[in-house]
């Protein structure tokens, strides 16, 4: 079975394909499931990829920033953005191409 690819912004392509361990995975979903479970507050798909918001609180930003340092680690074909405002903290997760965005919606569907 070949990963899907796609194409990014350079023309190079990389595989939409998680490089993580089934343990790892489980490992950092249990993070992310926690993270949700204490802060966040709303889930929506956007046309190039998801959107979490956060309320801010103590260690909200500090876990985030660290969950998306990792997945910028496994997942490099897609772009992880954290913007922190006086009311909520927000990921833009976005993606090339149907793979990508098919992906990224498929990824936070249990939080």
């Amino acid at each position: 079975m070949t990963a899907q690819r796609i194409t990014t912004g350079d023309g190079g392509t990389v595989p939409v394909a998680c490089t993580l361990t089934p343990a790892g995975l489980a490992g950092r979903t249990g993070r992310w499931q926690r993270l949700a479970a204490r802060a966040m507050t709303g889930r929506a798909q956007t046309a190039d990829g998801l959107r979490l918001r956060f309320r801010p609180g103590p260690g909200v930003e500090e876990e985030l920033r660290t969950l998306v340092a990792l997945e910028t680690e496994c997942c490099p074909w897609a772009d992880w953005v954290v913007e922190t405002g006086a009311r909520e903290v927000v990921l833009d997760v976005r993606a090339a191409g149907e793979e990508g965005v098919a992906a990224l919606h498929g990824m936070f569907t249990g939080l």
